[in-house]
């Protein structure tokens, strides 16, 4: 294992250095530069040797993050490539934008700053690019059997290439023009630039995976014709149906769903024609939630050129640091300091919007909110007498996701749905045979890693009811929150 003195000579934690903010609110490159090889490699030592590696049950892919760090400490790439590609598909995605709980349930976390797990992650990933280790991993035989997945987001593109490489002849259908589902569309360059996507996508068409893009399932080809000409079907299209403010005013112009003004973002910094585009330039912005999706929302206006951005959320403020009563290994509600928060803006907690009110021309020019009060039947709202004004001439929703798109599934497929999202069995199958779901679609919107290892467990699953064995890893359990304890 790693250096056993090595937490004890480099105490200081070294984060992964970013462009100046100036600098780079100008573009939508990453926000991020390279880190220096050797700092990396000193900072993988601090991994100790701690007998029981608590971040592999803080890791939902079980990532074998001890030993990865040791070879980067010993500068032996290759085979911390190896160790990180045998448990995670797609690391040049999950080094870049995990919020890594990994971290959180690190031993050293106990009395030091944990060790930069996620920063070695996306290293590693980046040396797999530079040497050209991204070889196609082609499967020796097929086995006659054919499976559709139908999202092109992580948790199916980690199901699809589990299942290309274990012989199975698979078609990922996608209804966009492009694949990458929301880490294409929905997460902005300065996370994640697209060609981090476009090389993995390569080696996944060269491992024989078969992509369909621009089709739409139930509408292009029913869900029931698609059920009857593959052996199995794998729902992976994620749980996108926003949550809604239903407040007075909500009808008025300059009001959008977060994703909406996202996506016409990405599409025009791709190069697309994005007619009446969302924009936030020279606009005074006000954001509602305060989570990625909502950071997000905040380094999009800034480059935008926006007035002013303000982000308004209606609970308490989090604390920066790990609370007394959510002790080491548990997963700490702490707020998630972000690149954005660097880049400006105003921030209120404990605020409640009571409406939306509009100028002569029906578009919105401010919100009357109030201060949240939590009551003691366990229920909040806008406390009486706190009203205030906030200036606004555009509103975004980033209030989170309730669920998935779900009227031409379940009429077509019959597969049942509770609380918005597909229902499951004891493990990925639904109730209709040979029908699967994994990711958000099943879970719920979740983090990035947990979407990869429902891909790698479900397609397990499907290899196994299908070959009635299976050689893929073992399924996590989709009931698993990700907690270490409890």
């Amino acid at each position: 294992m790693a250096d056993p003195r090595g937490f004890l000579k480099n105490r200081e934690r070294v984060e992964r250095p970013t462009r100046p903010v100036p600098v780079r609110i100008m573009d939508f490159k990453d926000v991020y530069v390279r880190q220096d090889e050797a700092i990396v490699r000193t900072q993988a030592g601090r991994c100790m040797d701690c007998g029981i590696p608590f971040c592999h049950s803080g890791c939902p892919l079980g990532n074998l993050i001890p030993e990865w760090n040791d070879l980067v400490r010993r500068g032996r790439w290759d085979e911390a490539a190896a160790r990180l590609h045998s448990t995670n598909n797609f690391p040049e995605v999950t080094g870049r934008i995990c919020p890594a709980p990994c971290e959180d349930s690190c031993t050293l976390g106990i009395n030091q700053p944990a060790v930069t797990i996620k920063q070695t992650e996306v290293a590693i990933a980046e040396q797999i690019f530079d040497n050209d280790w991204l070889e196609p991993v082609v499967p020796a035989r097929l086995n006659g059997h054919t499976v559709a997945v139908v999202g092109s987001g992580p948790a199916g593109l980690a199901a699809a290439q589990q299942l290309t490489r274990a012989g199975f002849t698979v078609v990922v259908y996608e209804r966009d023009e492009r694949l990458g589902g929301l880490l294409r569309l929905g997460i902005p360059d300065f996370k994640l630039e697209k060609d981090v996507l476009d090389r993995r996508l390569a080696q996944m068409e060269a491992e024989g995976t078969r992509f369909r893009t621009g089709v739409e399932i139930g509408v292009d080809l029913p869900w029931d014709q698609l059920k009857a000409r593959f052996d199995a079907v794998i729902v992976a299209t994620g749980a996108p149906v926003a949550r809604e403010l239903p407040v007075p005013g909500r009808g008025l112009d300059g009001i959008h769903l977060a994703m909406d003004y996202l996506v016409q973002s990405n599409r025009a910094v791709a190069g697309d024609e994005v007619p009446d585009q969302i924009s936030a330039e020279g606009r005074h912005v006000v954001i509602l939630g305060g989570g990625d999706t909502g950071a997000d929302c905040i380094g999009t206006a800034h480059r935008q050129g926006a007035a002013s951005v303000t982000t308004l959320a209606i609970g308490q403020q989090l604390p920066v640091e790990r609370p007394v009563h959510q002790p080491w290994p548990t997963i700490p509600k702490v707020h998630q300091q972000t690149t954005a928060d660097a880049e400006g803006g105003a921030r209120a907690h404990l605020a409640s919007t009571v409406e939306f009110l509009g100028d002569e021309h029906g578009r919105v020019r401010a919100l009357r909110v109030a201060e949240t009060e939590y009551r003691e039947d366990g229920t909040r709202g806008p406390k009486a007498g706190t009203e205030r004004e906030v200036q606004a001439d555009l509103v975004l929703l980033a209030l989170g996701f309730t669920g998935i798109e779900e009227g031409l599934l379940t009429q077509q497929l019959g597969v049942h749905v509770t609380r918005g999202l597909v229902a499951r069995k004891d493990g990925y199958e639904t109730d209709e045979p040979g029908v699967f779901a994994c990711g958000d679609a099943g879970r719920g919107a979740s983090l990035v890693v947990w979407a990869i290892a429902e891909g790698r467990a479900c397609a397990q699953e499907v290899d196994e009811s299908l070959e009635r064995w299976s050689r893929l890893p073992h399924p996590v359990d989709p009931d698993d929150r990700g907690l270490v304890l409890g």
